[in-house]
């Protein structure tokens, strides 16, 4: 009873302290440096923060066209996502999830990227968390921190400099478009060195975002297309 107490008042403390101050890693970054040093590779790891007022609202516009249409609306949670995912699987098509902004970025800050029954469980309870003690621009910008954007790249502004040379303010909306189409897969895909494929996604990202509905902390910016 004691463990299961102390378990509740961690992770809600924890989280609390996180709608303030920023991660200093992340689990998954500690995990590709270990990897990293056991391949004999020099460790490296480019994470650098930038408050969402940095970050170009081309780029949060199109994290939410890309993974989550209805981040605004929901409560972490997207049942529609989910199982269009699961009919889409079973079909045999390409495996395919229905996890939010706000499940990626729970699974991101507080846990391992393995794939278990516990660890889908944590990741729900982790996502009602932050959704209720951080509010959905915390999310935002949190993800846009932390979420793997390329091998050893972590974040908006590392991924703008890296492939663009430029801020992570002065993102266009088609690159904004190039680093959201590459996040299912950042290791293996590139956003300027793009195949068919990813010319493709980035062309239905930009399409979305003009469609969805503004967060409502950018609804009063104008957005640069």
């Amino acid at each position: 009873m004691v463990s299961v107490i102390g378990f509740f008042v961690s992770t809600i403390a924890v989280t609390v302290l996180y709608r303030w101050v920023n991660p200093f890693a992340t689990p998954l970054m500690l995990i590709r440096i270990v990897d990293q040093v056991a391949a004999g590779k020099k460790p490296g790891m480019d994470y650098r923060w930038r408050d969402l007022d940095q970050i170009s609202s081309n780029l949060q516009l199109c994290v939410i066209a890309s993974e989550d249409n209805l981040f605004e609306s929901h409560n972490g949670i997207d049942m529609k996502a989910i199982e269009k995912a699961q009919k889409s699987n079973e079909k045999g098509k390409k495996l395919r999830g229905g996890s939010t902004i706000s499940q990626q970025t729970a699974k991101n800050v507080f846990l391992t990227p393995s794939r278990t029954w516990l660890r889908k469980g944590l990741e729900l309870y982790f996502t009602g968390l932050i959704e209720l003690f951080w509010g959905k621009e915390r999310i935002m910008e949190v993800y846009l921190n932390v979420i793997e954007m390329g091998d050893g790249i972590y974040g908006a502004e590392a991924a703008s400099q890296t492939y663009y040379k430029k801020k992570a303010s002065q993102l266009s909306r088609a690159e904004a478009a190039g680093i959201a189409a590459i996040l299912p897969s950042p290791r293996r895909w590139h956003p300027t060195k793009s195949s068919n494929y990813i010319q493709g996604r980035k062309s239905r990202i930009i399409q979305n975002s003009n469609n969805i509905n503004y967060p409502d902390w950018l609804k009063e910016k104008k957005v640069k297309n």
